[in-house]
Order: C-alpha cells, then structure tokens, then sequence
C-alpha cells in the first residue's frame, strides 16, 4: 500500500471546487481518481492563475488524478461510462440535481450496475428541498445559511470573505460521509447513496447562534459585531501600532489576562467583573487592552508578552505572511509542488496526518483527457483501434502535454 485509500478507484464527475476538493484529500491519500471531463475540459482549467496555458488552480485541486475527457451526450460515451461502474468503489458528481438521473447514470440506474458502489452527489442546496434545482455556489449557499448575515461591521453591511469555506469544508464533508461507506461497505457489503450540500454544512459550522436564539424564543438573536465577538468578552480583533491581533481570554483565563497585561485592578472592576458585564461594557474593555498593546515597544512584544503568559493570542497575518510562516513550512501545511507545464509553486498542503504514512504523495495533475488509453485499455479492455475510432467520432477528446 502506498497510502490509506491505495486499491480504491474512484469514478469523478466533479468541477470546480467543492467536489474536486473531496477527490482531492482522497487522492492524497492514493485513491485513484479517475476524473471524467466534458470535451471542453473543467472550467477551471482556464482559471487564474495561469501560465503557458496551465492553470494553477486547476492543477492545485486535480493532483493526483487521471483525466479521461468523454462526450457524456453520446450513446458510445455513456456506454463507456455504464462499464466502468462495476470498475470502481466510488462515484462521486456535483452537477445540479437531476442531472445525472437525465443522462441515465441516476442513482437508480448505478445501483443496478453496481450494488456496492458508494455515490455522492454534492450540490449547493441539496439533491432534495424548495430550493434544491437552483443554481448555486459557496457564497449562496453562505448567504441562506446565515452566515454572510454576521460578517462585517456592526452598523455596516455584510461583508464578502476571500476565501471557499464552504466548498473546502463540504470536500471534507463528502470526504468523511463516503470513507464511513466504504467502512459500513466492508461490514455489510452494500454500496449507498449521500446527498451532501454546502448549506447544510454551512449551517453546520454555527456553534452558539442557533441554540441562543432556539432558548430565547427569539428574542436574542446574533448580529454582525464587527471586530468583536457578540456574546464573549475580550475575543475579538485588536489593534496594534502596524498590525492587527486577536485576542482570547475566556472566563477562566481573564485573572490571568489582567495580569500579564499589567492592570490587575480590572479583575474587580464592576465594569468587567464577569462575562457578561465585559461584553455590556466591549467599547472600554478594547480601549483598556489597546492602551496596554500602545504601552508596549512594539506589536511582536505585546504578542510574545501574551504568548508568555498562556493567553490565546495571534498576529492578523497576509497570505503572503502565511505562506512564509516557519510553522506553516515546517509542518507542510504550505507546500511547494512541480509540475510538467508550471514553474514549482506553492498550495495548501494536505491537512491529514497519519503515522503509518507520515510523507506526502508526489502526485501530478492531469492533461485533459490524458489517460483515455490508460483507463480504457487496462479497465476495459479496448483495443488500439476502438480507442482511436471513439477519438476520431468525438467520443473522446485529448489536449496537447506540452504548452
């Protein structure tokens, strides 16, 4: 075994990034990922940013995975598809709902082809629900979960965040669901369907709000704060004298706080005697704690103060910060990659760490529909000459490995 997945084949359907991110963490984990793309190629392929044609992110999400490019419209493309189906493991898409069912590859359809398959739709809303055939993205799914509703300034409106939580996290949602079905796969021998939407895990991610307003009956329900948290005191965004930094100190560490920030006096203070008084009272608890970071030489001694004294605490870093963190590099968790097209560049690495399998895989990303020959000689059997009458017709499609 090269890695926890190795001897699982996976049938992918997927694009952009949701999907693409599942079948990522299981190709790191030496799955093999067969990736089924349209003739024209996942859209991502000509995302930034690129360079002699490669994008990078494309080749970021689609390491490790064969690309087989096949006309799905057509009789002989979905031919080939229904006999690959008792080929693979798993079969995992995030078209919009219904989509599969038209092209005849529906849950109903591969479970007669394969009764031990496990199948994974993902979509924004859902394969079920009043809203489940709308088009969606991460950000719409965000915005009806509640989510953008708390992002931004107090008074202002909400704001945008740079960044795809909610595909990632529903990659590792889907991640997760279909290992626990091969699991139950092993002790009962029966494949399943899962139905995994980036709402429901968007709305999964919130810890405090729904409870408070379910208790209250509705009458305490969460808003934007802007840099501080709405119900816990002091957690939120400081400023420094050049940078941000946030802060926690929860009730148990507050003596503790008081003291390493010089100002033990506040322990008693009525205004902060407890949670609930320091959240009623925010506006001069931030200035009581800024004052002390303004007391300092500079930001990094006020950090390295609070680190000292076991206060959660963290500079407000760039990307460009991240990336060049020595905890972020030692640990992988920024990783430089090559490619056959793309100077080495950096990407996330892979946040799963295993003791049997401590060194990451070095994987490539595919060419459009590179391994057309590959899986279609060794999987099923097609000759040279079927391969190339199913190219000539269109069937297949293949794109050029060099720029």
């Amino acid at each position: 075994m090269k890695h926890l997945l190795s001897g699982y084949t996976v049938l992918d359907f997927t694009h952009f990034l949701a999907g693409p991110a599942c079948t990522r963490l299981m190709a790191e984990l030496g799955a093999d990922i067969i990736k089924v793309e349209s003739p024209s190629g996942d859209a991502t392929r000509n995302m930034p940013f690129s360079k002699n044609g490669r994008s990078g992110y494309f080749v970021q999400q689609n390491r490790g995975k064969k690309s087989i490019s096949i006309n799905l419209r057509s009789s002989e493309g979905l031919e080939i598809i229904k006999r690959l189906l008792p080929k693979v493991d798993v079969l995992i898409e995030n078209f919009s709902p219904g989509t599969m069912s038209r092209l005849g590859i529906g849950w109903e359809e591969v479970r007669k082809i394969n009764p031990r398959v496990v199948m994974c739709s993902v979509s924004t809303f859902g394969q079920t629900g009043p809203l489940s055939k709308l088009v969606g993205y991460d950000p719409i799914g965000q915005a009806f979960a509640g989510i953008t509703d708390l992002i931004g300034e107090k008074d202002g409106p909400p704001c945008y965040p740079m960044f795809s939580l909610g595909d990632t996290l529903t990659g590792a949602h889907a991640f997760g669901a279909i290992n626990a079905s091969l699991l139950y796969r092993e002790r009962s021998g029966k494949g399943q369907y899962l139905d995994i939407s980036i709402l429901d895990c968007y709305f999964h991610h919130h810890d405090l709000s729904p409870q408070i307003v379910s208790l209250s009956e509705r009458a305490l329900v969460p808003t934007r704060n802007g840099r501080m948290h709405f119900t816990l005191a002091p957690t939120g965004i400081f400023r420094g004298k050049k940078r941000y930094m946030f802060i926690v100190a929860l009730e148990h560490q507050w003596p503790d706080f008081c003291r390493v920030i010089n100002k033990e006096e506040l322990i008693k203070d009525q205004r902060f005697i407890d949670n609930a008084a320091r959240v009623d009272n925010v506006e001069e608890l931030v200035e009581e704690i800024e004052s002390w970071i303004r007391s300092m030489p500079d930001d990094d001694a006020a950090i390295a103060a609070l680190m000292e004294g076991r206060i959660p605490v963290a500079p407000v870093l760039s990307i460009t910060e991240a990336m060049d963190h020595p905890h972020l590099v030692e640990r992988g968790t920024i990783r430089t990659i090559s490619d056959r097209v793309l100077p080495d560049f950096q990407v996330p690495g892979c946040p799963l760490r295993f003791s049997e399998f401590p060194e990451p895989l070095e994987l490539e990303a595919p060419f459009l529909g590179e391994h057309n020959r590959d899986v279609l000689e060794h999987l099923l059997g097609f000759s040279e000459e079927k391969i190339k009458t199913l190219e000539e017709s269109g069937v297949l499609s293949t794109e050029s490995k060099t720029s």
